[in-house]
């Protein structure tokens, strides 16, 4: 049987990256409140998020899997996912600037008959900030969508003096797990 991927998530990120590995999908975005999840554990509390958003995410048909998601940043035992506000996202910056932090992204693979969660842990090293370079990133505007109020991908890029582990787990998908994942049930890269 053949498998068509839902991805339960309106992400860009996490639709460019399926689209770079050629994986194709639909986007059915779940309605959850998120804020009903009260982990302080960064591991547990995006593994609870995917769980919540996987579940939410209606199964149409027996041919359909579900692939859900989230990311949080965690600092000295302090979890940052998208910044409120400006001062927020200073706050954010400001506590992050000049240490190692960790991105986790938890993600939930789902089908009528068989769900499984997966998490992937990264560590990012800042540089030293100034007030000035956070106050110039900020008004890029590119803070406000994600979690830890930076995107490595983007100009967040050079606030990161170095990282350790995966990449596109920073960015918001450990995509070479997923694949991995996803070839379970025939879902593979389509190169042409």
């Amino acid at each position: 049987m053949s498998f068509q991927l839902v991805l339960a998530s309106s992400s860009p990120r996490r639709q460019e990256l399926l689209k770079q590995v050629n994986i194709p999908f639909i986007i059915r975005k779940p309605e959850v409140d998120e804020s009903s999840i009260h982990s302080v554990l960064p591991e547990e509390k995006v593994k609870q998020l995917a769980r919540l958003k996987g579940r939410e995410t209606v199964l149409k048909d027996e041919k359909e899997v579900i692939l859900s998601a989230d990311t949080v940043v965690s600092c000295n035992k302090q979890i940052f996912e998208k910044p409120n506000d400006t001062d927020e996202a200073h706050h954010m910056l400001s506590l992050l600037s000049g240490k190692r932090h960790e991105v986790w992204t938890g993600f939930m693979i789902r089908t009528g008959k068989h769900e499984e969660v997966f998490t992937q842990k990264t560590e990012v090293e800042f540089w030293p900030l100034s007030k000035e370079e956070i106050e110039s990133y900020l008004s890029t505007g590119e803070p406000f969508d994600k979690a830890g109020a930076y995107g490595i991908q983007g100009p967040g890029s050079i606030l990161v003096k170095r990282i350790i582990g995966d990449y596109y787990n920073v960015v918001g998908l450990p995509i070479s797990l997923v694949v991995k994942e996803l070839r379970k049930y025939d879902i593979l890269p389509v190169f042409q």
